[in-house]
């Protein structure tokens, strides 16, 4: 189900999660800059690009990390890029204003990176400046002591409700296929270059694949369409994938944080005791 890609284990617990991205793991960063205005806070929950609660809050729940444990960078909106926009800054952004405000690190935190989708989305046509700015942003990282590193790649752009239907389907499907084995390659060569660094790969792509082909496995019987239509949500957002056209329902968003505790547990981040049932 995931691709693991890891060297030799830190010492310690993880106690406190970094996370830098867009809105898949957007806590509330856009709708506290937008004084409370985007995402609306009806239909969407507290600032979350969802109807609950997102995938990093669910990992935390596993790691048994309080919201104080929790810091956040991700920007609803955010490529993965070095964005000057104030109000969205880029996954690449993100990580180099950390680092350059934190010149020694906590080495047993979990450092979370989740970018990609938008630079495809807004009109990239090729992943090579994509894999670029992920592999910057986690060498940074590693840079300043990070020991422990996430990384989410991407699921198929092509088959999201808000694209499947349109002229692009194809196109944005072949660029997440390159940037998913870029970003696969990027993490082998990084290994090879920060010695002590332990990267896990969360294969979003095989989760979301997985859910259209066997969505009862999911507890899902909609892979398809969005929950929410203009301001109208369906009955049953818990057996439905998506919540709008691009974001899942905080049902898939829980089964990304399982998936993803699941992962950085078997390369050795963690120990099995963390798990709870």
């Amino acid at each position: 189900m995931a691709v693991l890609i890891f060297s030799t284990p830190s010492s310690g617990q993880i106690n406190e999660l970094y996370v830098f991205g867009d809105s898949l793991s957007d806590m509330g960063n856009v709708f506290r800059a937008s004084g409370g205005l985007y995402p609306p806070n009806s239909p969407y929950f507290q600032g979350r690009y969802s109807n609950g609660r997102v995938w990093v809050e669910y990992l935390a729940d596993r790691l048994n990390l309080s919201a104080t444990q929790i810091n956040n960078f991700a920007y609803g909106g955010a490529t993965s890029g070095s964005d000057r926009n104030s109000l969205v800054p880029g996954l690449l952004t993100q990580a180099q204003s950390f680092t350059q405000s934190h010149k020694s690190i906590n080495s047993n935190a979990l450092y979370v990176l989740w970018a990609g989708a938008n630079d495809y989305l807004q009109g990239a046509s090729s992943a090579t400046m994509a894999v670029e700015n992920m592999t910057r942003a986690i060498a940074s990282l590693a840079g300043v002591g990070a020991k422990n590193v996430l990384v989410a790649n991407l699921p198929d752009l092509g088959k999201l409700p808000a694209t499947g239907a349109s002229t692009n389907s194809t196109s944005l499907t072949t660029l997440t296929q390159a940037h998913n084995q870029g970003l696969r390659r990027a993490i082998k060569i990084l290994n090879q270059q920060h010695s002590g660094l332990k990267i896990a790969t969360l294969d979003a792509n095989t989760l979301y694949r997985e859910a259209i082909t066997n969505p009862a496995k999911f507890g899902f019987t909609n892979v398809t369409s969005a929950c929410l239509s203009g301001q109208s949500a369906c009955g049953s957002p818990n057996q439905f994938l998506f919540w709008d056209g691009i974001h899942p329902t905080t049902a898939a968003h829980r089964i990304l944080g399982e998936a993803a505790f699941a992962i950085i547990e078997e390369s050795g981040m963690v120990n099995s005791r963390l798990r709870v049932s």
